[in-house]
């Protein structure tokens, strides 16, 4: 007769001050239960600065996606898992009411489908939430974290803006209250700290010898895994001690990146575990947020790859000049070539992950099965700030609800509000209509 009591979803490990979520295992399933339990959808929206080269971003041709071009090739073994949408259009990015900047108001309306209020005093968009906050607060209640926000910049500038309150805008996607912007987290640190453990009020010298004293967070649970450990088969061992040594992996790096005292400025201190490399810095963000992924932390995340407007230099690819200035480029093909670089290079980054997410194995598939990442930006050209047919992939497979390797062209101006539309209703969030929204999005599930 089998008696086993499944393991709690919403189960942790647990020590002085330390919660650690644990991923997917079979003990989580009832030993009488005639089929498992699906996995639940999760939700990513990763946001790309300044626009992108166009040319080198959209295939010349509609249906199964075949060749990918210059800058998505690195995406080429994930052509299957891939959906390019094409004509969505983001009329609230354009200059109706000069609020923040185009940039200003094409990140604020990306997430509200609204227009930034006209303000010199105050942030304000024209809309009671965004959209994954509107996930979260009807979700929110199912995971530790209702949402998770992330951010890069470059530990090498003095500044994350270049003027005034419009700098809320460009840095934030998402919105709790038309007053309301949830800011990202920036430093890899801060974010693991907010995943794992507590003490995020401490200062950066503060939080180093709290380090070097208590060693790795795994110390603190160790009593607890080893009672866990006695409770799993085979399976769920190795399931277990992956997930452990990942978590790992990621103190170790931050404890490299820390002990690096070479000054990236000399009047500009190194921020604690933020590597001044972007390839470095987003792998080790996207590692963490594979973990809250994995152990259900949270199911709905946005991510900038920089604020919008950056000035970022990317010297470890050879160029020195800013982003934002060099998708000003006027035709000018030595800088927009540059341009096109910088867009392979976050491709190839973007990859990366999502290789690594293709491998983690979950329920009868793989974690990216049960996701929907949103990747690409609410400019189409940057040296015209053109808002129309935005540079758009939904990479997963949405729990079954989407059937991607294809490339889907609307009729030109439907509103990137409809796709926000067709994701919600993914997430199990029922609304009828939302910003400009005109309808949901048809043809994601058909073959």
């Amino acid at each position: 007769m089998i008696t086993r009591k499944a393991l709690p979803r919403r189960s942790f490990l647990r020590g002085m001050g330390v919660s650690i979520g644990l991923p997917f295992l079979d003990a989580m399933v009832p030993a009488l239960s005639w089929a498992a339990k699906k996995p639940p959808v999760r939700l990513v929206f990763m946001y790309l600065p300044n626009g992108i080269d166009m040319p080198n971003w959209t295939p010349d041709y509609e249906g199964p996606l075949t060749t990918l071009p210059r800058i998505l090739k690195p995406l080429e073994p994930f052509r299957d898992d891939i959906l390019m949408l094409g004509n969505l259009t983001h009329n609230y990015g354009r200059g109706l009411l000069d609020g923040a900047g185009d940039h200003g108001r094409c990140c604020a309306s990306y997430l509200t489908g609204a227009h930034v209020k006209k303000s010199a005093t105050e942030l304000h968009v024209d809309a009671p939430m965004s959209m994954d906050q509107l996930i979260a607060g009807k979700l929110g209640n199912q995971t530790p974290l209702p949402s998770l926000e992330i951010g890069m910049e470059d530990p090498r500038q003095t500044g994350s803006c270049d003027s005034g309150y419009s700098c809320g805008y460009t840095n934030n996607l998402s919105w709790k209250s038309e007053t309301q912007p949830m800011p990202p987290i920036l430093n890899p640190r801060m974010l693991f700290e907010r995943l794992f453990g507590a003490n995020a009020d401490l200062t950066p010298a503060e939080r180093q010898r709290q380090t070097r004293i208590r060693g790795s967070i795994l110390d603190f649970v160790r009593e607890s895994t080893r009672q866990l450990e006695g409770d799993l088969g085979p399976t769920d061992r190795r399931k277990l001690d992956e997930y452990l040594t990942d978590i790992r992996s990621i103190e170790q790096h931050l404890e490299r990146a820390s002990k690096d005292e070479t000054p990236i400025r000399p009047d500009v201190p190194k921020p604690a575990g933020a590597p001044a490399d972007f390839a470095e810095h987003y792998k080790l963000l996207t590692d963490m947020l594979t973990i809250a992924l994995k152990a259900d932390l949270t199911r709905v995340c946005t991510f900038m790859v920089t604020r919008e407007g950056t000035s970022r230099s990317y010297r470890e690819i050879g160029i020195s000049d800013g982003h934002h200035p060099l998708t000003h480029h006027g035709g000018k093909l030595d800088q927009l070539a540059k341009v096109t670089q910088i867009n392979e290079y976050h491709a190839k980054s973007f990859a990366g992950w999502v290789s690594r997410i293709a491998k983690v194995p979950e329920g009868d598939g793989r974690l990216l099965d049960n996701m929907m990442i949103v990747y690409g930006a609410s400019l189409n050209d940057g040296n015209r700030h053109v808002h129309s047919d935005l540079p758009t992939l939904l990479v997963g497979r949405g729990g079954g609800t989407l059937k991607p390797g294809r490339r889907i062209v609307y009729r030109q101006e439907t509103p990137f509000c409809n796709l926000h539309l067709s994701l919600m209703d993914r997430m199990g969030v029922d609304v009828e209509s939302f910003g400009d929204s005109s309808d949901r999005l048809t043809g994601l599930e058909n073959a």
